[in-house]
């Protein structure tokens, strides 16, 4: 899968939601979006965890200029 921002992977992702909750796919069908889903949800959380990361490194430098 290409790269993607968590913009784009978390509407594909409901997107996806939207379809297996329809009761209309064959199992084959709902096995691959399942797959699907599956890496889109890998790469949001990829880019929730890069993001904490960063504001915990913001978080530090915040806090030492104010103790400056």
């Amino acid at each position: 899968m290409e790269e993607m921002t968590y913009e784009e992977a978390s509407r594909k992702l409901e997107e996806i939601i939207e379809k297996l909750e329809s009761g209309t796919l064959s199992m084959s069908e709902a096995v691959k979006l399942f797959e699907e889903g599956k890496s889109l949800t890998k790469i949001c959380y990829e880019h929730i965890e890069k993001a904490k990361g960063k504001l915990t490194e913001v978080k530090e430098v915040l806090g030492k200029l104010v103790e400056e």
